[in-house]
């Protein structure tokens, strides 16, 4: 009775693997995406047409007081003169009143004070070195740095011609390639825009030293600043 049984086991396992082999879909094969990935840059150059300045006034001596007071008389004379010649963004940056110590000997000795009141503000280059200068007569003693920079319209609008120039560039590489190997542009799969930097402001260093003389208005000569940017096109072929 057994030996009867067990073909009959044999043959419905074996029924079973066929059913399910028959059962499994078929799986489509997927065509493969052709593309060529290329990165395109854009630069243009525009010119630094705005000065940032910071100076001030700063005085050493043995009274705290009397010091202050001398800062404040010409930090007040410096200020008026700033808004006589219409500049822009006009503020006080640093106000300091700090002790100055000798130290010998491990001992610290006190010697005196020293008063600062320093302020920034913007304005077209070509009044810079003449107003550098006329700051200084009636009072500064510090040109910490002079900033020179294109308006904000300006860099804003080279920033788009620069993203123009990228995406020219970028298709203008793809289509180079694929021509040389006789092949043919379909249509753009991603485009990831990696943007157009803010130019760093030129910085020209100043010494109040060398203003205080009786010499011509101090040049300052503007310059070119760069604003680049880049794109990145997925074309199909």
């Amino acid at each position: 009775m057994l030996l009867s049984i067990l073909p009959l086991q044999k043959i419905f396992i074996s029924f079973s693997f066929v059913s399910l082999a028959l059962m499994q879909p078929v799986l489509a094969q997927e065509p493969i995406l052709k593309t060529i990935t290329v990165t395109g840059k854009g630069i243009e150059r525009i010119p630094a047409t705005v000065a940032n300045v910071q100076l001030g006034v700063e005085i050493e001596g043995k009274n705290a007081t009397q010091i202050q007071q001398e800062v404040a008389k010409r930090t007040t004379s410096l200020v008026e003169l700033l808004k006589s010649s219409n500049v822009q963004r006009l503020q006080t940056t640093g106000v300091q009143l700090r002790p100055n110590y000798n130290y010998n000997n491990n001992q610290r000795e006190l010697t005196g004070y020293v008063a600062t009141n320093l302020v920034s503000f913007e304005l077209p280059i070509d009044g810079v070195g003449r107003l550098l200068d006329d700051s200084v007569k009636v009072g500064a003693t510090r040109i910490d740095n002079v900033s020179l920079t294109a308006t904000e319209m300006a860099i804003s609008q080279a920033q788009k011609q620069a993203l123009i120039k990228a995406s020219f560039d970028a298709q203008q590489q793809a289509e180079t390639v694929l021509k040389a190997l006789n092949l043919t542009a379909q249509e753009i799969i991603t485009i990831n825009v990696n943007g157009a930097n803010v130019p760093n402001p030129i910085v020209r260093e100043a010494m109040a030293d060398k203003l205080v003389s009786n010499m011509p208005s101090s040049p300052i000569v503007g310059g070119e600043q760069e604003i680049s940017a880049s794109i990145t096109l997925q074309i199909r072929y």
